[in-house]
């Protein structure tokens, strides 16, 4: 028993859990990242309308923020260990008589063996919850500001026009 306990304390579960974390810190990261950029996508991609230009972003396109909720690991193990000794032992005596004479033979057979079986399995499951966050306040913020002074040098740029 007292190796099976090691066995499953040298299992790398403090490893595996810590770079699961990191993992989800990357890619969170990364979408973060893919959000920003299509952002500035948004900024830079221009529509003609009514003979004015807007960008993507100031017609209220936003790009879409996603976050990790929920994220499930599951380990199993299954350490066995079989241990199995066989002694035998057989002995078979004969004799003969014969006048005056008396021959006897004896036959001594021992086996022994000593077997070892050790299987361990171990499997791992990873679930992760992916959803649609709102966009940061400060962005939203932005944004609208942003959209009021494009909107506000178009109308005057349109009055000093006319």
């Amino acid at each position: 028993m007292g190796r099976i306990t090691r066995e499953i304390q040298n299992a790398p579960l403090p490893e595996m859990i810590q770079s699961l974390g990191v993992g989800i810190a990357k890619a969170q990261q990364a979408l973060d990242r893919v959000s920003m950029d299509l952002a500035k996508e948004l900024v830079n991609t221009k529509v003609e309308m009514g003979g004015e230009e807007y960008s993507l972003l100031s017609l209220g396109f936003t790009p879409t923020f996603y976050q990790f909720v929920d994220t499930f690991f599951e380990c199993k193990m299954s350490v066995s260990m079989m241990e199995s000794k066989e002694f035998g032992a057989s002995v078979s005596v004969s004799a003969g008589f014969n006048v005056g004479f008396a021959a006897v033979s004896a036959s001594v057979s021992a086996s022994y063996s000593q077997k070892y079986q050790y299987s361990a399995e171990a499997s791992s499951l990873v679930r992760t919850k992916l959803v649609t966050v709102p966009n940061p306040p400060v962005f939203e913020q932005r944004l609208q500001a942003m959209i009021q002074n494009e909107l506000e040098s178009k109308r005057q740029a349109t009055t000093s026009n006319q």
